[in-house]
């Protein structure tokens, strides 16, 4: 609205081919709706500029935990672009759309193979709801053997917020488990947990502290003596691709996050992708629909049981392209490689930044290393500051006081993208801004200095947003 000057025009409307219609009421309709007038010219390099401002994958280095801010290949963009696909109706008869569901059928056939849980559905339009399918799964499964005690889902101290929100939502009562010193499930805590009522213990694998679960073997065979089934939260396969399977670890449900390990821009709010995959004996209570091929033609099925719709049509289609592109691209040896470099960078991280920065856990980890500024907020610096400070150096911050088990947590996932020429400086940075808390705390606590906005004052933030432009100076609003 700033650069609009009267009489300006971006675009010329061709002359209108529809019929004239009669415009509404005069008092349903207003006068005073504002509109800029700018040029084409104008236009492109607003908008521009403002996408010069941002942080993104193509231009920062971004350490976002749990997220997986990995390089997505553009060529898979344009796959999912391609006319035939791009253009297809969800409605239109199945049998104009066979290379499609064809397509449909052999994504969930690999993330079958790579999850080891061969029964698969790509209904479920993001991770949550991936969750929530899955656990409708577990009660429908229980419910179908008269089993209808089974009302508690088991859920780690350590887990994602979704967990117990969508256990809440799938009816089921949320009992939480504890860590142990080193940053795994309390064994003797599970099974203290484990009776007739558990339906359902919920696992992220690798946990949000970057860890694998060394006792998972156990684990499984706990909840599955006391009759319950496993759920893994497998939205972040980066560090399992091609090395282990969950279902050979006893998982008997999982989804994943196709927007974090394979191959789609993450953030903005969207679209995303979190299939469900389950053991071949919970198929029949998937969601639907799910890709089938019979006599030759492939079709969009209905499992026998099934749990019902959880959205509109199939799922996200253009996110299954760009997964499919992707794990067709790799093969198994490249997604090997995808996980055993995700491992490597991480470690390479937690290595050299140890001796700055505390680290909960003393072990190997794998995708991500959570380590905490609790040495830096004795020092009067929270996390957030150096997070903060972390801008000014054109790096994104990593994810902040998660997990909450983590005092001042700071949660980095380099993932395999990343150069290690970026690590080191990443490592450089961190390094310096930790002794910048020693020798000029004032310009971590103040950061950032060099964006074009600096320190917000967040509470006001949240609690009083202003949530469309105005051209009252801000100060006086």
């Amino acid at each position: 609205m700033d650069r609009s000057v009267t009489g300006r025009k971006a675009f010329s409307l061709p002359e209108s081919d529809v019929p004239f219609q009669e415009m509404p009421d005069r008092a349903q309709m207003r006068d005073d709706l504002e509109l800029p007038e700018v040029s084409q010219l104008e236009v492109i390099r607003y908008f521009s500029i403002l996408s010069q401002r941002n942080f993104s994958i193509d231009t920062n280095f971004y350490p976002l935990g749990s997220c997986t801010m990995k390089y997505n290949p553009k060529i898979n963009d344009e796959l999912s672009n391609i006319p035939g696909l791009a253009d297809l109706h969800p409605l239109q008869p199945q049998d104009t759309a066979q290379g499609a569901i064809r397509l449909l059928k052999e994504l969930q056939d690999d993330l079958g193979e790579i999850t080891g849980l061969p029964a698969v559905s790509l209904a479920p339009l993001a991770g949550a709801q991936g969750e929530y399918a899955g656990l409708l799964i577990a009660r429908a499964y229980h419910e179908a053997r008269n089993d209808t005690q089974r009302t508690v889902a088991i859920i780690p101290d350590s887990a994602h917020g979704t967990n117990p929100a969508s256990a809440t939502m799938a009816g089921l009562d949320v009992v939480t488990v504890g860590s142990d010193p080193n940053g795994n499930v309390d064994v003797s805590n599970l099974r203290e947990l484990s009776d007739s009522r558990t339906a359902v213990f919920m696992l992220t694998i690798p946990s949000t502290l970057g860890l694998f679960e060394p006792n998972i073997l156990e684990i499984t065979e706990i909840i599955h003596n006391a009759g319950g089934l496993v759920y893994a939260d497998g939205a972040n396969l980066n560090a399992l691709l091609g090395i282990v399977k969950l279902g050979d670890l006893g998982v008997d449900i999982c989804h994943s996050n196709l927007h974090k390990t394979f191959s789609t821009p993450h953030g903005g709010g969207g679209p995303g992708s979190g299939p469900v995959m389950v053991s071949d004996v919970l198929a029949k209570f998937l969601p639907d629909p799910v890709a089938e091929k019979r006599d030759g033609r492939y079709i969009l099925a209905n499992p026998e049981q099934s749990i019902g719709s959880i959205n509109g049509f199939h799922g996200s289609f253009s996110i299954a392209v760009r997964a499919y592109a992707y794990i067709k691209a790799l093969g198994l040896e490249g997604l090997q490689s995808v996980s055993k470099n995700a491992i490597i960078n991480a470690n390479y991280v937690q290595t050299n930044l140890r001796d700055k920065y505390n680290l909960p856990v003393d072990r190997y980890c794998m995708h991500e290393t959570v380590l905490s500024a609790s040495r830096q907020k004795d020092r009067g610096i929270a996390g957030l500051d150096i997070a903060k400070r972390l801008l000014d150096f054109g790096i994104h911050a990593p994810t902040m006081y998660f997990p909450m088990i983590v005092d001042e947590a700071l949660m980095i996932e380099p993932t395999e993208s990343e150069s290690k020429e970026t690590l080191d400086h990443f490592i450089a940075v961190m390094k310096q801004i930790d002794d910048e808390t020693v020798n000029n705390a004032e310009l971590v606590s103040d950061a950032p200095h060099d964006l074009p906005v600096t320190r917000l004052d967040e509470a006001s933030a949240a609690r009083k947003p202003i949530l469309r432009w105005s051209p009252v100076d801000l100060d006086d609003q």
